[in-house]
């Protein structure tokens, strides 16, 4: 009787440790991608804010600076572009990895389900078959 417990408790905890592993797989796979996308755009918008800045130090006068300035608002506009883009981006591809999580869940839901159900039946057959 014992031995039964253990092995349905090694065995549940077994399965446990599985699903952990994939879910922190996937979440750190997740983050990996993020950092990733969120460095890369970083990167793009502190370039193309020095390119700007070593541009605007080399005006010497008022005509320089009214050359200069458009390309300055240009610049900024693409920044904030980028970051939105990467933002939404970074949303979807964790929206994406939390439903993956949540089928995951939902898998062991229906498998530990089934099992319930499978000993319970099994319980009701035994208890009938005492009874006669």
């Amino acid at each position: 009787m014992y031995q039964n417990i253990n092995d349905q408790f090694g065995s549940a905890t077994r399965q446990f440790a599985d699903t952990a592993a994939q879910v922190n797989q996937l979440a750190l796979e997740n983050a990996e991608k993020v950092f990733g996308l969120q460095f890369a755009t970083l990167e793009q918008n502190v370039n193309a804010a020095f390119a700007f800045w070593g541009e605007l130090a080399q005006v010497r006068d008022v005509d320089g600076l009214k050359n200069v300035w458009p390309k300055g608002v240009q610049v900024a506009r693409e920044n904030i572009e980028r970051t939105i883009s990467t933002g939404q981006e970074v949303f979807g591809r964790t929206v994406k990895t939390n439903e993956a999580i949540a089928q995951i869940a939902k898998g062991q839901v229906e498998s530990a389900t089934a099992t319930v159900q499978a000993n319970a039946e099994e319980a009701v057959k035994a208890a009938a078959k005492r009874a006669k």
